[in-house]
C-alpha cells in the first residue's frame, strides 16, 4: 500500500485541523494510502522540513493542510527534489487561493480529503525565485507592500477583507517605481506601481485579476500597472471587479510569459518582491516558470478545460464594495501624484 503524509498546521482556521484529524486520515485511507500524520510547530520551516523527509522517506503522497502559507511551505520542501511525490491540500486558512483554484472545498476538510479519492489529478505549474519556489504569486512595486503592513490577526480574522481595508488606506502613498523587466518576447522599462506574476487565477480572494491564467501551460500571467496615479488605480480595480476588463487598458501591460528578469532603474533604490503574500527577498531576482512540476489532487470536474476558473462570486463582490467604501473614507490625503 502506498503511504501518505498529512502535514497539517494545528492552528490553523481555530483549530479546525485538529478537531476533524480522524476524520480526515480515514479519507485519506479510503483513497488506498496508508495515512500518518505531523503537527507543524513554530520553529522555522517546520512543515518544509518533515516535507523533505516524508519526500525522500518514499512516501507516495504529502498532503498540506492549512493557509496557503502552510501550502508553500510543503512545496519548498519538495520542488527541489528530483522525486518528488504527489501532492494534495485541504484549506483551513483564509483566502485559500490555490484550493480555490483546484476547486477544493474551502468550507469543509472532510470534504477536501475526499476528493483525493476522485483520482483525478493535475500536473501543476510552479514558480521559482532564486532558491524559493511559489504556488500562487510574486510580486514588486509600491501597490505591494500593502501585504507586509497587514497585521497576522486581521488576516485570521478577516481574511482578504482586511488587505482591502488596508490598501484603502495605503493607496495615497503608493509612488512609481522605474523598473526593467525582461520577459518572454519583450521588455518593460519605465514606471509602474506593481509588477505581478500569476500561476492560477485565483489570488486574494479574486478570480478576475488573471481571467485566462492556465495551470499546467508553462506561463506565468505578467501584469505590469504602469501608473501610480491614485485616480487611475482605483478605475483599474473597478475594471478588475468588473470581470477583468483591465487586461486590456493601456496602463496595464498583460503578456504570458515562462519567465521574468526584474530590476530596478535606480540601483541605489529598494524593491521588495513578495512570493505568495511574505517577503521574498528584493530585486535584482529572475523567475522562472517549471512547467507541470508538482501533480496535484484536484477536483477537475469542476475545473473548465481551458482552465478559466469562473466569475466574481458575490463574496468578491462585497469584498469590492468594502474596498470602495474605504477608500471614499480618504478626504483630506493629497490625491496628486506624479506618474
Amino acid at each position: 500500500m502506498e503511504r501518505a503524509r498529512l502535514i497539517y498546521n494545528p492552528v490553523s482556521g481555530k483549530e479546525i485541523m485538529r478537531n476533524n484529524l480522524a476524520d480526515i486520515l480515514d479519507a485519506i485511507e479510503k483513497a488506498g494510502y496508508e495515512a500518518s500524520a505531523f503537527a507543524t510547530t513554530p520553529e522555522p520551516d517546520s512543515a518544509k522540513n518533515e516535507a523533505t523527509r516524508a519526500a525522500k522517506a518514499g512516501f507516495e503522497l504529502v498532503v498540506a493542510a492549512g493557509g496557503d502559507g502552510t501550502i508553500n511551505e510543503v512545496v519548498n520542501g519538495i520542488a527541489g527534489l528530483k522525486k518528488r511525490p504527489k501532492m494534495a491540500i485541504i484549506p483551513a486558512g483564509t483566502t485559500n487561493d490555490y484550493a480555490r483554484a483546484l476547486k477544493v472545498p474551502r468550507s469543509n476538510v472532510k470534504a477536501a480529503a475526499e476528493v483525493i479519492q476522485k483520482q483525478q489529478t493535475v500536473k501543476m505549474d510552479i514558480g521559482k525565485a532564486a532558491d524559493t519556489y511559489f504556488i500562487n504569486i510574486a510580486a514588486g512595486g509600491s501597490l505591494t507592500e500593502l501585504t507586509y503592513e497587514v497585521p497576522s490577526e486581521l488576516k485570521s480574522i478577516f481574511g482578504y477583507l482586511a488587505y482591502l481595508a488596508k490598501g484603502a488606506e495605503m493607496l495615497p502613498r503608493i509612488k512609481p517605481t522605474k523598473m526593467r523587466l525582461v520577459y518572454e518576447g519583450g521588455e518593460y522599462e519605465g514606471n509602474a506601481s506593481m509588477f505581478f506574476l500569476g500561476l492560477t487565477n485565483s489570488i486574494g480572494g479574486f478570480e478576475t485579476i488573471a481571467p485566462d491564467a492556465k495551470l499546467d501551460d508553462g506561463k506565468f500571467s505578467l501584469i505590469v500597472v504602469k501608473t501610480a496615479n491614485l485616480f487611475e488605480i482605483v478605475r483599474l480595480i473597478t475594471l478588475v471587479l468588473n470581470g477583468g476588463k483591465h487586461v486590456n487598458d493601456s496602463k496595464v501591460l498583460y503578456v504570458k510569459t515562462s519567465f521574468l528578469d526584474a530590476s530596478l532603474i535606480d540601483t541605489d533604490k529598494k524593491m521588495m518582491i513578495n512570493l505568495d503574500g511574505e517577503y521574498g527577498g528584493d530585486a535584482p531576482m529572475r523567475f522562472e516558470n517549471l512547467h507541470q512540476h508538482i501533480e496535484f489532487y484536484a477536483n477537475t470536474d469542476e475545473i473548465d478545460d481551458n482552465a478559466i476558473l469562473g466569475t466574481v462570486d458575490p463574496e468578491e463582490k462585497e469584498a469590492g464594495i468594502e474596498f470602495v467604501k474605504e477608500f471614499e473614507k480618504i478626504k483630506d490625503e493629497d490625491l496628486d501624484q506624479d506618474e
